[in-house]
């Protein structure tokens, strides 16, 4: 006890001290972790040790360059400029990074990318292995990028057809949408007018010297920083920074790179649109606020806490809103974050339900209003405190587990808008000391100073045949409730009972525990029969993963039941838990890193659970409650129907929703009794109370069901929990297995053309064989190759050589159960008047395949990916759990080289050959092509 009393006194002390010696305008503590310099030539770098997944290190560039900074002969050439830098440079010529890196196990689109914003510029290399001369080519790239990009006028020409293409696929309702109401959004300032992906007639007819112009004006070293992170030697990049990139030279009397503040507007800008696609509404309200790019400080860190606290629990009462049946909201939230380099802005975005803009908009603004005159209750502080408190404690037991994206971003702001990187422990101890000293009354003035009567915006979008919200209708909600004397502070019931109250529970024992010495597991069986398959690993420090599988699902219910199966894990999320309403049950986990899910598949059912080491006593509760106390809210299931039926409203004109319901109807027909459309006449077919039927009948017995526990979580603090929480649970000695529900097309061979409507033409493929084939681990594999080896295949021809699509999605794969099946899918979308000509290689590849007319060099790719893949898969929990499931549910061991490694190397081009035959001979296919309507 005194040892107790000395360490909480300790405690206390060293509260007292940090805060005492607290000023606002002290700086962020640094973190140490992250090595930063700059040349004298100007190029910033940086570089992070993480052994996150070893032997490998990411390689990004980052320009300091947008979309704002083009002129307006030059729209899309910052985003054309990423395509290119793919497409030849001094060192690399053509397609040379992507081979190089492709050699080595690296997949376009995966592990080699990039993206264009309005005042960035990001290119990246990821897990590229740290070998001496693979570190010296992830350098090189870096370098190439900086300053020698080839821009040849052939390589420039070819790359304009497949710009054109990405742009033919995003464009849809929401984009067109997002066109006409950008003005509004950022006050026509340059913003409004520089959409990344440019206008497409600059696209098809620029100068290659507008082209080299922005390049040269803009890629200098004064604008670039680079970022190394990975399982590398710190000192040893740095110097290697050092020699390669101090001999680029900084450009002489440069352009000054300027930054775009949003001007002020004293009235309220609001604009409307609407597009044949969509149909359901949707309203952002936003207040901007004017951002700084000075030196942080714990005033800076203090605001930005209490701004994120104060939102966060504003969109926690919309969320109990939302709930209700007679609420108008689909779905609302408030934010405060990032608008644009200079700009930041207090936002909520909200979703009505149909014909419901005006009550729905005056209910967001009346919660605003409430929050921003009243402030919040003790108890909602108390909780936005122990949620942030527990964010903080599991970032810090996770520091080493964050990706080299997560990292990255953090160096991203740093670099780009001098966002501070903090040492994330003194952080949380300078934060321990505001959430101790917080007020009501502060976090009032927080909210209060967000919600600005200037810079205010309103973007409606509209739906043809409602009554839309306009200007004159917003201002006058806006004007009555600011005034609205009757508005009165928010109130709760909290409920506090403990989170298994309700329970009778009458803990069981283990009878049992064995080694498994191959796959390095315990098995313990317990006293009511459950088997548990458990390993500690800590790949992934305070991460906790829990997996229940029982054999059946679907495919032991009768026809009539399956439409009430398709939304059964939604209306189970959504009613709560034991005796916690889904408004009270967040209340009850506040600060607590846990959660469990339900799903019922097509041959099986299970239980998922994942928690932070700490709280792993609260996930094996949920787990156990998911069994002994389900809730099922009828209030909860109603406004799921309601939020369906606006899904319903939604879909209906959207392109991509009428293509997959022609697919289903294609294959299955109008009428079929499984294969169906999510539409009014499932919806009708639904039934509350079958799914507590159905639910009880897949996870009425747990003795059914094999648990598999992975993570940083020791065998001593399992143990009880397992006597606790799984051997309580009632089991009966009842075994299942699935059935086979598998369902045949309507034909074997299906070649349909499908005419719709479209404002803006495309031609959208989809192509598919399959045929019965054995499962094996080496088919697998094989006809992972099989897709993988058309997609570079693809890339080379449909987009490199013809431009005529951004790129085809390929992909292999072979089923298990219900039945052996082998599958090859193609999907893309295209230029229509390229369509014909681009369908015919596509099959012709596929010829290719079965002919033997296989490169080498292609195979050699795909298999180098998958060794490189599997190996840093292991870096991670995640694989440890399929290691144990696949060893108790499938019967062999991951870890042995047989059944992968061996495989893989062993794969020639006769195999690929021979699989290919194996799955077009008397194969069944189909080819749908969606054509605009002319």
């Amino acid at each position: 006890m005194k040892k107790i009393l000395l360490l909480a006194l300790c405690i206390a002390f060293n509260y007292n001290a940090i805060a005492q010696s607290m000023s606002l305008e002290t700086p962020l503590p640094e973190e140490q972790s992250i090595k930063k310099g700059v040349l004298e030539n100007g190029l910033t770098y940086y570089i992070h040790k993480t052994t996150v997944t070893k032997d490998v290190a990411s390689y990004y560039i980052i320009q300091n360059v947008g979309s704002v900074l083009e002129k307006d002969n030059q729209q899309g050439l910052a985003h054309f400029l990423e395509h290119m830098a793919f497409n030849g440079t001094k060192d690399f010529p053509g397609k040379g990074i992507l081979d190089k890196m492709q050699e080595h196990g690296l997949v376009f689109g995966r592990d080699i990318n990039a993206y264009t914003s309005f005042d960035e510029t990001v290119y990246n290399v990821n897990n590229i292995p740290t070998t001496p001369e693979l570190i010296d080519t992830g350098l090189s790239i870096l370098h190439n990028w900086s300053n020698y990009l080839s821009l040849t006028e052939k390589e420039i020409d070819s790359e304009r057809g497949v710009v054109k293409e990405e742009w033919r696929t995003r464009q849809n309702g929401g984009m067109r949408v997002l066109q006409q109401t950008i003005g509004t959004m950022f006050n026509n300032s340059i913003y409004s007018e520089r959409l990344p992906i440019g206008k497409m007639d600059v696209i098809e007819g620029f100068e290659y010297k507008a082209l080299r112009d922005f390049y040269h004006d803009w890629y200098r070293t004064d604008l670039q920083a680079i970022a190394i992170i990975g399982d590398v030697n710190v000192d040893e990049i740095e110097a290697k920074i050092k020699k390669l990139f101090s001999t680029i030279p900084a450009v002489k009397n440069p352009i000054k790179r300027t930054e775009v503040r949003i001007s002020d507007n004293e009235e309220l800008i609001y604009d409307m649109a609407m597009d044949k696609e969509v149909t359901s509404s949707s309203i952002a309200f936003g207040i901007r606020h004017d951002k700084s790019l000075k030196n942080e400080t714990i005033a800076d860190l203090k605001e930005s806490l209490l701004n994120g606290m104060a939102t966060s629990i504003i969109s926690t009462r919309l969320n109990e809103i939302n709930q209700k049946p007679d609420s108008p909201l689909l779905f609302a939230s408030v934010r405060y974050g990032s608008l644009s380099r200079l700009n930041n802005e207090f936002s909520a975005r909200i979703v009505p339900k149909p014909n419901m803009q005006h009550k729905a908009f005056e209910l967001v603004i009346s919660e605003i209003n409430r929050a921003v005159k009243f402030g919040f209750t003790k108890a909602e502080i108390s909780r936005i405190i122990a949620q942030y408190t527990s964010s903080y404690e599991n970032q810090i037991a996770g520091f080493g587990n964050r990706s080299h994206g997560q990292i990255v971003r953090g160096i991203q702001t740093n670099y780009l808008e001098n966002s501070h990187i903090t040492d994330i422990k003194k952080e949380f101890e300078i934060a321990k000391v505001i959430f101790g000293q917080l007020t009501q009354k502060e976090l009032l003035a927080q909210i209060q100073k967000l919600y600005l009567k200037n810079n205010r915006s309103i973007v409606v979008t509209g739906v043809k045949g409602n009554k839309n919200l306009t200007k004159e209708e917003a201002l006058k909600i806006i004007t009555t409730v600011e005034n609205d004397k009757t508005l009165k502070g928010y109130a709760e019931e909290t409920n506090v009972k403990p989170l298994m109250s309700g329970v009778n529970l009458v803990a069981g024992s283990i009878t049992s525990e064995e080694e498994d010495k191959e796959i390095g597991s315990t098995i313990f069986t317990l006293s009511n029969g459950i088997q548990v398959h458990y390993k500690f690993v800590d790949k992934n420090k305070n991460d906790v993963n829990l997996s229940a599988v029982s054999y059946g699902g679907q495919s032991l219910l009768d026809e009539e039941d399956l439409p009430s199966t398709v939304l059964l894990g939604n209306v189970i999320q959504m009613s709560g838990l034991g005796e916690f309403s889904a408004v009270d049950l967040p209340k009850v986990l506040a600060g607590k890193k846990a959660s469990s899910r339900t799903s019922v598949g097509n041959t099986s059912e299970s239980v998922s659970g994942s928690s932070s080491t700490k709280d792993v006593e609260t996930m094996m509760q949920l787990v156990n409650l998911r069994f002994t106390k389900p809730r099922f809210d009828e209030t909860s299931y109603k406004v799921l129907m309601q939020q369906v039926d606006a899904f319903l409203i939604r879909k209906s004109e959207q392109l991509q929703s009428k293509m997959q319901d022609s697919v289903t109807t294609i294959l299955y027909g109008k009428n079929h009794p499984t294969e169906r459309l999510f539409d009014k006449k499932l919806m009708s077919e639904m039934s509350f109370d079958k799914m507590k039927a159905i639910y009880t009948s897949r996870f009425g017995n747990a003795g059914d069901f094999k648990f598999f526990i992975v993570g940083d979580v020791s065998k001593e603090t399992i143990k009880p929990l397992l006597e606790k929480y799984i051997a309580s649970i009632p089991t009966t000695n009842e075994r299942e297995e699935w059935k086979d529900n598998s369902v045949d097309w309507i034909n074997n061979k299906i070649d349909k053309d499908v005419f719709l409507e479209m404002k803006d033409p495309k031609t959208s493929v989809r192509v598919v064989i399959k045929n019965d084939m054995k499962y094996s681990l080496k088919n697998s594999i094989l006809m992972r190759a099989m897709g993988d080896v058309l997609q570079l295949r693809y890339t080379e021809s449909l987009r490199e050589e013809e431009g005529g699509t951004y790129g085809a999605r390929t992909r292999g794969s072979i089923s298990r159960r219900p039945t052996q099946e082998a599958t090859i899918s193609v999907n893309f979308d295209c230029n229509p008047d390229l369509a014909e000509k681009l369908i015919a290689i596509v099959h012709k590849e596929i010829k290719a395949l079965e002919s033997g007319d296989i490169k080498q060099a292609d195979l050699d790719k795909t298999l180098a990916n998958f060794l490189k893949a599997r190996e840093e898969s292991k870096n991670y929990n995640r694989f440890e759990m399929s290691l144990l499931k696949n060893s108790v549910l499938e019967g062999y061991n991951m870890n042995d080289p047989k059944n992968y490694e061996d495989i893989v190397k062993s794969i020639t081009i006769k195999d690929l050959k021979n699989i290919t035959k194996k799955l077009l001979k008397d194969s069944k296919s189909y080819e749908i092509v969606f054509k605009p309507k002319k």
